[in-house]
């Protein structure tokens, strides 16, 4: 057996062949080059086996794998018997083949086990530098969860500080009823506030003053924030009916603004609650623009109206459902933490991991033999084996049955104490309300399993050692795995474990939260409401800091005189230029920074794809080829047909093999090479000829037959015999048979060229510069001879592929000369250098997958704007602009691919043999040209998009403006300029297309024309042609062009310069608003006492309004102070009653 092949080789003994045998002895050794000759390549068969007590090394790796497998049968006794069965040769570690001479019934196994650990191997070979790759994976997790649990600690103490239910400091002391208002801060960004937040709550019998949310202890109104708040008022105030509630935009930047999800306030005297849902901004800058708002009572039906429903469903789903996410956004009042949290999620990646590795050789083995097995089943290019199913249902069990049970033990653990010291003084205030929530914590304690807080500890102790068995059995699986297979067994784990964590979790949990907020829209299931309004559910074991207790602080602080701040419709609208502005800036500055970036990222990628060797390759290959210095064997100077065979005879075939150095030396370890001894020829050089059929001339009268200019239409497809006849009787090698036999370019693996004279397929007729040098040179002048080269001949390629090993360049290699029907011939050459290492280079992924990145975050935003204006989008300029930087790039991801796929290829075939075969790269060289051309106009949209970035500059800006005005003009001048230009053109190449060589071609005379328009001609060659019709073409061209047509277009530019420069724009006001608050906030300028009163006039404009707008603001002031004076008499009166008095 070859054990360089990867096929698996087996040998099978049966039962009957061991029955009567205790034991048996198998040998394994490999042959040396006597024996393989005389055992293997003579296809002899092996008598005497080559058996030898003398120590054997084997230069291949293999693997063993021994197995023993039985068929049973059930007798009538019950017992497991074997007699009458045979195991057929068709078993494998898979399935079992029995025969049977009998009917009975029999089995074999099905459970799949892994293969047992070579303890012996594992701890002769832990050595470290050996198992790198293992050691390392396991200290670098380690780290990261060390680093997750420093996070998780760190923040768990965080949310204990969110967890404290405030008293507002405006309650008044001797007010008797109580509730609870729980306000829920959005997830979006910037949702939180620093703003002080005011309301009124209005009910059926009373309505509350202005009171305000206070937090003295902690932050309040954080993004994706719970905050609780006690409020005192005298009497109930019924049922609720709406709550107004406002803040003063205090706050700085964007925590001035608030996102509002909903407000629950609770009646702890009578537990009823009431909703209020906002889900708005309280913004000046987003949404309407209001930060003031009245919300009323949520009915049923908006209670359980779907967007509702899915937006706690899913946050809830995501912050608590999702075990790696909630890490980071765990519910503050879950007393599931996050350092528990944090250890669930690495005893299910250690445990996964762990199993991965254990049934990683069978699950390799079972798709490596899938297509092989019988009982697969095939579902297109799929196969599924029973084996891959069990063993990835084996896998997944295994992992998720020990993290779960884990996750529920820690989740079902009770706190030391489920009563917080404010719920204790409420209680005490409000026995009623204490013997309520005792019966409420019995009925929930009889329906829920829970375990005491000691076995925390149990949780811990086990997670640990299920993580360092894990732990122990991944090393000692990886020594046995080698360093090599270690590698691909992680990244096949850690692909998993991304999908899974990234892709298949979120998906499931946001279809689940559809699926609630669709079937199952239960109100009173409302994990994040319940788990504030029952103390039992949170953890408060060190809270007493934050919380106002009875014996520390007054729970009821007398109330205060206070400034009730609230904005009018000026000062809003005042706030809200001033922050747009602010806004626009931000968000220049940050559209400046990514595009910059994204800009730098483009020319890494473009210019790392680009080698600075590129240049002196080609240079010197043309140096050498062309063999520009002797005259008779130059190739730009040939001519004629002997010319070329003189070049080809005795300057290339001798440049094709490594001769003697300069001092007569021979050239030691350069096979392969040629002559400059720094290339490499890879395989062998080929030269290809397409030939024309003949063909009846259009006029007979002097000649019968012609032979015209090559076309893929008139090119000779069939083989001849050597001469060019159809029979012959003379014999000759395989190589010269072979250059007058045509051959398609699917079997010569080329591809259609574009030449300097028209474009030529990939078929022909090839000869091979293969052998020694004599009998190449003795093959071509038999070629010669045989006149290989005729009239028919149009087209005649030499290629060959080098390879520079000092510089690690590739370079594609190709001579075409071309035979035009007027006798002329035209030589060209191509040397393209192609660098495959960048698709191997660590720093040339990490930009792609970056640069990946940038784009899908520009599509999203070129999307928003395209769903935004419509077809309008397709008319601004700018938008075109990134519309090409968008395709450009993604064409050029898809040829990078398509390019590292090639390269694969070439890769192995290189590989395989040694370079010793004819590898075309022919296709890389296209598509390496494609590459080129899409990061070509990447950079080149990248940096036009600077002039948008740079529009704040007053001169860019009317660059930019009086193109766009000028615009529609341009298009009409563009149309007459092209008609009279159009007519210049047909003249001058109907006039002197014979006489001047500038005019042989409508693009030559083209080129002729605009190096006129530019005054850059010389008109002695017109003068030449013709002494009159030179001259006056030429001063009517001057005349027509020059002076009128540039005259018009200089013209429109000035008038739209004009009216660009009369123009304000807003880009240079935002520019220096900008730059004033740069100064500002440096200290490089302070403010003048002219601009101090000029902000504050315009403060007291915006904040002047109206006295009847202050109107409803006084109302409440008064009565305000009427309740106030009320309340103070009756509390001197019932304070006399209990003095006697």
């Amino acid at each position: 057996m070859n054990l360089h092949n990867e096929s698996l080789y087996k040998y099978f003994i049966n039962n009957e062949q061991t029955s009567g045998h205790q034991s048996l002895i198998f040998g394994l050794r490999e042959l040396n080059s006597t024996e393989i000759f005389q055992f293997c390549l003579e296809n002899s068969s092996i008598i005497n086996p080559p058996i030898t007590n003398q120590p054997f090394y084997f230069t291949s790796n293999y693997e063993l794998r021994i197995y023993t497998s039985a068929c049973y049968y059930l007798d009538k006794n019950n017992q497991w018997k074997s007699d009458g069965l045979i195991v057929g040769p068709l078993t494998n570690h898979y399935q079992i083949q029995c025969f049977s001479n009998h009917l009975t019934s029999f089995a074999g196994g099905f459970i799949i086990l892994p293969a047992p650990i070579n303890w012996n191997y594992v701890f002769t070979n832990a050595d470290f530098m050996k198992n790198k790759t293992v050691y390392l994976t396991i200290i670098f997790v380690s780290i990261i969860y060390i680093i997750l649990m420093i996070y998780a600690r760190f923040n768990d103490k965080k949310d204990i500080e969110k967890l404290g239910v405030t008293p507002l400091l405006d309650n008044y002391k001797l007010d008797q009823y109580f509730y609870q208002i729980l306000v829920f801060t959005g997830q979006r960004i910037n949702a939180g506030t620093e703003s002080k937040v005011q309301f009124i709550l209005s009910g059926d019998n009373d309505e509350t003053h202005v009171r305000t949310f206070t937090g003295p202890h902690r932050k309040i109104f954080q993004r994706s924030g719970i905050d609780a708040f006690i409020i005192t008022v005298p009497k109930s105030l019924g049922l609720l009916n709406y709550i107004r509630i406002w803040h003063d935009n205090s706050g700085k930047g964007s925590s001035a603004s608030w996102f509002l999800k909903y407000i629950i306030v609770t009646d702890l005297q009578t537990m009823e609650k009431f909703h209020f849902i906002s889900q708005r901004w309280f913004a000046v800058e987003k949404d309407d623009g209001f930060i003031e708002r009245i919300l009323p009572v949520a009915s049923e039906m908006e209670k359980r109206a779907f967007f509702y429903m899915l937006s706690k469903k899913a946050y809830h789903n995501v912050s608590d459902g999702h075990l790696w996410f909630s890490i980071f956004s765990r519910p503050s009042s879950n007393k599931f933490t996050r350092i528990q949290r944090c250890t669930c999620c690495f005893v299910l990646l250690f445990s996964s991991m762990l199993l991965n590795i254990m049934y990683y050789d069978l699950s390799v083995e079972a798709n490596m033999s899938k297509k092989t097995v019988g009982n697969s089943l095939s579902i297109g290019p799929l196969y599924i084996t029973p084996q891959q199913i069990v063993i990835d249902v084996m896998v997944e069990l295994f992992s998720l049955i020990p993290s779960l049970l884990i996750v529920q033990f820690f989740r079902r653990i009770r706190t030391r104490q489920q009563i917080s010291p404010l719920r204790q003084a409420l209680y005490k205030l409000r026995p009623s309300l204490q013997i309520q929530k005792n019966i409420h914590l019995t009925k929930k304690k009889q329906c829920e399993l829970t375990f005491s807080w000691w076995c925390l500890f149990i949780a811990y102790g086990l997670s640990f050692i299920i993580i360092a068995i894990s732990i122990f059995f991944i090393i000692a699986r990886g020594i046995e795995f080698g360093d090599l297979k270690t590698r691909k067994w992680l990244t096949s784990v850690l692909t998993g474990i991304f999908s899974s964590i990234l892709l298949t979790e979120p998906i499931k949990i946001i279809c689940l939260a559809i699926f609630f907020a669709c079937f199952c829209r239960n109100m009173n299931d409302d994990k994040e409401t319940s788990e504030y309004i029952d103390d039992n559910e949170i953890d408060l074991d060190n809270d007493e800091d934050y919380f106002h207790s009875i014996e520390n602080d007054s729970l009821f602080i007398s109330q205060s005189t206070k400034y009730i701040n609230r904005l009018n419709r000026n000062e809003v609208a005042y706030a809200r230029e001033q922050r747009l502005k602010e806004i626009q800036i931000w968000s220049i500055i940050r559209e400046f920074i990514i595009y910059l970036i994204f800009l730098i990222l483009i020319c890494l990628i473009t210019y790392l794809n680009r080698d600075q060797n590129s240049f002196f390759q080609v240079q010197h290959l043309r140096k050498y080829f062309f063999n520009t210095k002797q005259t008779d064997y130059n190739y730009i100077q040939i001519s004629t047909i002997n010319k070329y065979w003189n070049w080809l005879e005795n300057s290339f075939i001798s440049n094709l093999r490594a001769q003697q150095w300069y001092n007569g030396d021979q050239p030691r370890y350069l096979n392969g090479f040629i002559n400059d001894k720094s290339n490499r020829l890879i395989g062998w050089s080929t030269m290809r000829q397409l030939r024309i059929k003949t063909s009846l001339c259009s006029d007979q009268r002097l000649i019968s037959t012609c032979k015209n200019d090559y076309s893929l239409f008139n090119e000779e497809k069939y083989s001849f015999q050597p001469g060019w006849i159809n029979k012959t009787t003379e014999e000759y090698s395989s190589s010269i048979l072979k250059a007058f036999k045509y051959s398609t370019s699917n079997e010569l693996d080329t591809y259609m060229y574009i030449g300097k004279r028209g474009i030529h397929s990939g078929n022909g007729y090839v000869y091979e510069f293969r052998g020694r040098l004599f009998d190449i040179k003795s093959n071509l002048s038999l070629l010669h001879k045989l006149g290989w080269i005729d009239e028919r001949t149009r087209a005649i390629f030499i290629q060959l592929t080098l390879y520079n090993p000092n510089v690690q360049l590739f370079t594609s290699v190709t001579f075409l000369i071309e035979f035009l029907s007027t006798g002329s011939i035209s030589p060209t050459a191509r040397f393209e250098p192609i660098n495959f290492y960048v698709f191997t280079s660590i720093i040339q992924l990490v930009c792609i997958i970056i640069y990946m990145g940038f784009i899908i975050y520009f599509m999203i935003i070129e999307i928003g704007l395209l769903y935004q204006l419509k077809l309008k989008y397709f008319s601004k300029f700018w938008s075109l602009i990134e519309l090409g930087i968008i395709i450009c790039s993604w064409g050029s991801v898809g040829v990078y691919i398509w390019g590292f796929k090639e390269f694969n290829r070439i890769s192995s075939l290189f590989q395989k043999t040694n370079g010793y075969v004819y590898i075309n790269l022919q296709f890389s060289v296209y598509i390496n040209d494609l590459l080129t051309f899409l990061l070509g106009f990447c950079c080149f949209f990248g940096l036009i998009k600077l002039i948008y970035l740079c529009r704040f500059n007053q001169r860019l800006l009317l660059f930019s403006q009086t193109l766009k005005y000028a615009g529609k003009q341009l298009i009409s001048f563009s149309f007459m300029f092209s008609i009279v230009f159009i007519s210049f053109l047909c003249l001058f190449y109907l006039l002197f297309v014979s006489n001047i060589s500038s005019c042989s071609s409508l693009l030559e005379t083209s080129q002729m024309l605009f190096e006129m328009t530019l005054m850059k001609f010389d008109t002695s060659q017109l003068i030449e042609a013709n002494a009159f019709l030179g001259p006056f073409c030429f001063t009517l061209f001057i005349f027509l062009i020059v002076f009128i047509c540039l005259s018009m277009f200089l013209s429109i530019i000035n008038g739209s310069f004009r009216r660009a420069r009369e123009n304000k724009f807003e880009d240079h006001e935002i520019f220096s608003f900008m730059l004033k608050k740069f100064l500002y906030w440096t200290g490089l300028k302070n403010l003048s006492r002219s601009e101090i009163q000029e902000e504050q006039d315009s403060r007291m404009r915006s904040q002047y309004f109206d006295s009847i707008e202050n109107f409803p603001d006084k109302i409440d002031q008064l009565l305000e102070a009427i309740n106030k004076v009320y309340i103070d008499q009756k509390s001197e009166l019932l304070r006399l009653k209990k003095a006697g008095v």
